[in-house]
């Protein structure tokens, strides 16, 4: 298997000798070559002092004011160091500084002059620790005694040297092509490729899907080896496999199937048991997909590579094969393994009053499609069972005052376009978006309840976890947003002094939600919040309002979900469920009621601290995987929407402020589309966000104010402000950078205005020529 430095290095914790059989076995080293690379890479690191070797072991040496951090870099060149930890500030690095490091690798950076008030610190690359570009789009060129592959992103300042293996190249001169990267620049030697697929005559003839995946390094197979390993999974369940597990297949219990745009993978299930009387049994039940994946083992370390499932329009990535979904979803008629939350709830205030985690064998009686299920919400007859029925209408109705329990803590849900997550959880910003089916929603209130759930539980007991964390917003972003909020004309304080609570946000969207720029509003409060991230420390969700939260509801598709199963089964076989040996009676770990009974460490120290170090050798590599799938996701949206509006180039469309900067505004316009324009994944009508530049502002010189975000002309006195409803006009549409280009029009349908300027808030004027049609600000310009 191929290993990067940084997943080497993440093997060495604590100042914790390490042996090199284990790191074969973590690295899956298990062929000549890769042992061979294993021996190189840890004789080079020990040679450069990053490692020593003591009684045949390797330990890590730290060496003050060397910092891991990410490359981002611009196209003009400009290169900075992005730190993992929040807060930390940004360390410039020069281009002769740079060590061959391309944009996204992560590094090893030395400080070589610390930052002051206006200036960053600047650093040198010391080490490359993983290269983040193993295949690139790029443009074939043919040159004297060749080929060279131009990359199509501009942040990467370099050709490759193409070898042709045999394969005629001349057809593929000025065409875009996906090309694999086979060796790195070293020395006076320039990065050498391979063209793996020609995709076209440029970007637009291109497939939008396989720009994705070859932009993003995305898998679209499994190696034979990997499928294999899924192949040999057991069809059927041993005796051996249901112990010390509690039998519930006589319950009834039933799956929703076609919620998360794959069929092919079922992970919750549910069974009800209600007494008019008394308070309610909720079941919900996660596949056990631990008990068949083992650690460091083949389909282990695909899974943490891959990170999560990709979902791009119709095409889907596992995470793992689908022999593994077939063998593990929770599908009818079919003996599962499962972790049952068993949670006894009020239903008249949807609080829940006690639980246990079960490791279980389930069997589920009947699949209901995501069809039905809305159809049996809305009252209609359909071919449902009776059962089935009852329970997803009692089911319903306990999602609505769990909902309702959520709000009142001060769980955030924002107003915003029906989301497209299909883990039926927070999504990525860490809030709660409406979903546009009643069937989705109902899961998401039990799978965010199940997932705080196994949080606390984690917690009172002091075990280790991944925890999904978010941090409060910085008090000065949220005095900024206010004063924004008084400029749309909402009168609204928060005392700077103290700490912002989700309450409190809580409050601000109903406010916004009376105001007619609730649209901006909104836009502007989740600007504020920071983004959600996986941490080995624990720490609050702010946009749930939970003093802790994790994700473990879809293991067969997220990779951390997966791993805390593990942790729980590590928990019920190891932990110590009393004090000493001679206390008799012992203390349930799987239920709530132990969070009172526990006053000594559960599991055993070093148990403690190899669960500890094996979380943390990993989460690095899945935050940056989240952000890659993420990006990923994204593009695809966005290439999407560039093409429809290609199509709408010319057309005018009403639309409203939602950005002012010095080079102009942005405008969000509702534009009506098909699903056979756009794919099945986004909802129509789609919001799509352009740019008028100040260039095409022509009747006035127009001058940036930051404080009310807005432009003003100096002579007529015309204004755009944040919030303003404009009529646009769709100029130009670059597919590929996925950028639009607006001009506002007038009450006549004619483009506005002649003349061209723009003044900055200081008064300094910058002219544009009438030939430039956009510029932008570089962010990591020294002079800014």
């Amino acid at each position: 298997m191929e290993f990067s430095i940084a997943t080497l290095l993440a093997n060495f914790t604590d100042d914790k000798l390490v042996a090199r059989k284990v790191l074969e076995k973590k690295l899956g080293c298990e062929d000549e070559d890769s042992l061979e690379k294993l021996h190189i890479a840890l004789e080079v690191l020990e040679k450069i002092g990053l490692l020593v070797k003591d009684r045949g072991k390797y330990r890590r040496v730290s060496e003050e004011g060397l910092i891991e951090a990410k490359l981002r870099c611009s196209s003009k060149g400009f290169c900075f160091a992005i730190q993992d930890v929040e807060g930390s500030e940004d360390i410039y690095i020069r281009e002769s500084h740079l060590s061959n490091a391309w944009n996204g690798d992560r590094v090893l950076v030395r400080v070589l002059k610390e930052g002051s008030r206006r200036r960053s610190p600047e650093g040198e690359v010391k080490l490359i620790l993983e290269r983040s570009n193993h295949t690139l789009l790029a443009r074939i060129k043919q040159v004297e005694g060749g080929f060279r592959a131009v990359p199509l992103d501009d942040r990467l300042l370099f050709e490759l040297k193409l070898l042709t293996n045999g394969i005629n190249l001349d057809a593929a001169i000025d065409h875009l092509a996906h090309v694999e990267v086979l060796r790195y620049p070293l020395a006076q030697y320039p990065p050498l490729g391979r063209v793996v697929q020609i995709l076209g005559s440029d970007a637009e003839a291109a497939a939008d899907i396989d720009l994705v995946t070859c932009k993003h390094d995305l898998s679209r197979t499994f190696t034979e080896n990997v499928l294999d390993a899924a192949a040999k999974l057991p069809k059927k369940l041993l005796k051996a496999d249901l112990k010390d597990r509690v039998d519930l297949r006589d319950l009834f219990t039933l799956t929703i199937e076609g919620v998360n745009g794959d069929d092919r993978v079922v992970e919750n299930a549910f069974s009800l048991e209600k007494n008019p009387s008394q308070p309610w049994r909720l079941i919900v039940h996660i596949t056990d997909l631990s008990h068949f994946i083992q650690a460091d083992e083949i389909l282990d370390r695909e899974a943490l590579k891959r990170g999560r499932s990709v979902y791009l329009g119709d095409l889907i990535l596992p995470m793992l094969p689908d022999a593994v979904g077939e063998r593990c979803s929770l599908i009818p008629d079919s003996d599962r393994l499962a972790l049952s939350f068993v949670i006894t709830i009020d239903p008249q205030l949807g609080e829940v009053i006690e639980w246990e985690i079960q490791p279980s064998v389930i069997n589920v009686d009947t699949a209901v499609s995501k069809e039905q299920g809305e159809a049996i919400l809305n009252g209609e007859s359909t071919k449902a069972s009776v059962e089935s029925t009852e329970i997803l209408r009692d089911l319903a109705t306990l999602a609505t005052t769990v909902k309702q329990a959520r709000l009142s803590r001060g769980s955030l849900q924002l107003n915003l376009p029906p989301s497209q997550n299909p883990y039926h959880d927070e999504g990525n910003m860490g809030a709660v978006v409406p979903h546009d089916s009643s069937v989705r929603s109902l899961i998401t209130e039990f799978v965010l309840m199940v997932n705080e759930l196994m949080a606390d539980q984690l917690s009172a007991l002091g075990v280790p976890a991944i925890w999904r964390v978010q941090g409060t917003p910085d008090p000065e972003d949220v005095q900024e947003m206010l004063k924004l909020a008084i400029n749309l004309g909402v009168e609204l304080t928060l005392d700077p002094e103290l700490e912002i609570q989700p309450l409190d946000y809580q409050q601000l969207t109903g406010i916004f939600a009376e105001s007619p720029s609730e649209q901006v509003l909104t836009y502007l409060l989740q600007d504020t919040l920071k983004p959600a991230m996986y941490s080995t420390t624990k720490g609050s969700h702010f946009g749930l309002a939970l003093p802790q939260y994790l994700h473990i509801s879809s293991p067969l598709r997220r990779y951390p979900d997966l791993l805390m199963q593990r942790v729980y089964h590590a928990l019920l076989e190891y932990g110590r469920d009393r004090r000493n040996t001679r206390v008799k009676e012992r203390v349930n770990l799987r239920h709530s009621s132990s969070h009172l009974e526990i006053n000594w460490n559960v599991l055993p120290p070093e148990l403690q601290q190899e669960l500890q170090s094996d979380l943390n050798r990993v989460l690095v590599q899945i935050n940056d995987r989240e952000k890659e799938v993420q990006e990923a996701e994204a593009d695809l949206a966005g290439l999407q929407k560039a093409q429809l509006m290609k199509q709408r180039i010319g057309q005018v469309f009403p639309g409203v402020i939602t950005g002012v900067q010095s080079y102009g505004f942005f405008v969000e316009i509702e534009v009506p589309a098909t699903e056979s324009e756009i794919g099945s994944q986004l909802s129509t009508p789609l919001r799509v966000e352009g740019l008028v530049h100040v260039s095409s502002l022509k009747d006035d010189w127009y001058e940036y104010r930051a404080r009310q975000q807005a432009l003003f002309g100096r002579k007529n006195r015309a204004s755009y402000r944040l919030g303003d409803r404009v009529s646009v006009q769709v100029k130009s549409v670059d597919y590929y950078r996925q950028q639009i280009d607006l001009v506002t029009v007038g009450a006549d349908g004619m483009v506005k205005g002649s003349g061209v300027s723009v003044a900055n808030e200081d008064g300094t004027d910058i002219y544009l020529p009438n030939h430039i049609k956009s510029f932008d600000l570089d962010p990591y310009s020294e002079d800014e």
